[in-house]
């Protein structure tokens, strides 16, 4: 299964998201998107949280421990 890492980057570019924006709505500089996408940082469970609702995707899928991405 993919990582957290792998599956933010797969996310960002399958729907065309812009980083700044998506940093914007996260409420973090678009350095910090970079380390969650590079692997070198994660995000906290607010942050999580944001990502999985802002691509509309479960928390285990975003995470990796599930290849299915409907919320359940």
């Amino acid at each position: 299964m993919a990582s957290f890492a792998e599956r933010l980057s797969e996310l960002i570019a399958a729907r065309g998201v812009q980083k700044k924006e998506l940093a914007e709505y996260l409420g973090i500089s678009y350095r910090n998107l970079r380390h969650y996408e590079t692997g070198e940082r994660k995000p906290d469970f607010d942050g999580l949280l944001k990502l999985a609702d802002f691509f509309d995707v479960s928390i285990d899928y975003l995470v990796g421990r599930s290849d299915d991405p409907e919320r359940k």
